[in-house]
C-alpha cells in the first residue's frame, strides 16, 4: 500500500514538473517571438525610413549629374578640337572636372549679352534678324521660339503668373490650369466676352497641355505658388502644398512685382 502511494505522488510530482517546464518554455518562446516581431518591425521602418531618406538626395544627385555630363559634352562638341587642346593645355582638368561646359556657356552668354548693349551689337542683331525673317519656313520657328521666349522670360510679363481652377473637360470636373494673358487681337475682336488664356497641362509631363480661352468669372484663382502647382500637377496629386506656405508664397511674389 505504501510502494503504491509512492509511485503515485512521484508520478503526480514528474507530471507537475513536467508542466511546469512546458508552461515556461512556451512562455519563454512567446517572449522571444514577441522580440523577434518587434526587432523585425523596428528594422522595417529603419529600412522604409531610410528609403525616404536618401532616395530624394540620391535621385537629385543622379539627375543633376546626368545634366551637368550632357551640357559637357555637347559643349566639347560644339568647340572645335584647336580650341579644345588651347585650353586643356592653360586649363588643369578641363574635360575632367565636372561643370566645365556649364562655366563655358555662362561666359558665352556673358559675352553675347554684353555685345548687344552696344551699337555694333545691337546692328548685328538687327541683321541677323532681317536674315531670319527673309527666309520662309526659318522665319516662322524663329518667330515663335522669339516670342515664347520673350513672353516667359520679359519681367514685366503676367506669363504662369497666376494658377486657377476651372471646370474641364464636363461640368462637375476641375482640372489646375495658368493664366498666359488676356485675349487679345482678332479673338477679343469677335468674342465680346473678357476671355483670359488658360495653360492646362497634362500630368506627369507638363509641357504639353491645351489651351483654353476662358471667361475670366468662371476662373478660381488659388493662393499657391506657380511652383506649388506645378508639383501638384506633376505628382498626380500626390504632393500637396501647404496652405501657410503658399499663401506667404503668394505674399512675397505680389510684393516684389510692386
Amino acid at each position: 500500500m505504501n510502494y503504491k502511494n509512492i509511485n503515485t505522488n512521484k508520478l503526480i510530482n514528474a507530471i507537475n514538473w513536467s508542466y511546469e517546464m512546458t508552461n515556461g518554455q512556451s512562455e519563454n518562446q512567446a517572449e522571444n517571438t514577441t522580440h523577434n516581431k518587434t526587432l523585425l518591425g523596428n528594422i522595417r521602418r529603419w529600412f522604409l525610413a531610410g528609403i525616404l531618406l536618401s532616395a530624394p538626395v540620391f535621385l537629385t544627385t543622379y539627375i543633376t549629374w546626368i545634366a551637368i555630363d550632357l551640357i559637357d559634352t555637347q559643349v566639347v562638341n560644339l568647340l572645335p578640337k584647336e580650341l579644345v587642346v588651347f585650353i586643356t593645355s592653360w586649363v588643369p582638368g578641363f574635360g575632367i572636372v565636372p561643370g566645365y561646359g556649364i562655366i563655358i556657356g555662362f561666359v558665352f552668354l556673358t559675352f553675347i549679352g554684353a555685345l548687344t548693349t552696344g551699337f555694333l551689337g545691337r546692328w548685328i542683331v538687327h541683321l541677323g534678324e532681317r536674315v531670319m525673317n527673309s527666309m520662309p519656313v526659318v522665319r516662322t520657328i524663329y518667330g515663335s521660339s522669339k516670342q515664347i521666349l520673350e513672353t516667359v522670360v520679359a519681367t514685366q510679363s503676367d506669363a504662369f503668373r497666376d494658377a486657377v481652377i476651372l471646370e474641364y473637360p464636363r461640368k462637375g470636373t476641375y482640372v489646375i490650369g495658368f493664366v498666359t494673358g488676356v485675349a487679345k487681337g482678332e479673338i477679343k475682336e469677335k468674342i465680346e466676352a473678357d476671355l483670359v488664356n488658360v495653360f492646362v497641362p497634362t500630368t506627369p509631363n507638363p509641357t504639353s497641355g491645351f489651351l483654353l480661352l476662358c471667361p475670366k468669372d468662371e476662373l478660381t484663382y488659388l493662393d499657391m505658388a506657380v511652383e506649388d502647382a506645378i508639383k501638384l500637377v506633376v505628382s498626380a496629386g500626390i504632393v500637396t502644398p501647404d496652405n501657410k506656405a503658399k499663401k506667404t508664397q503668394k505674399k512675397i511674389a505680389n510684393s516684389g512685382k510692386k
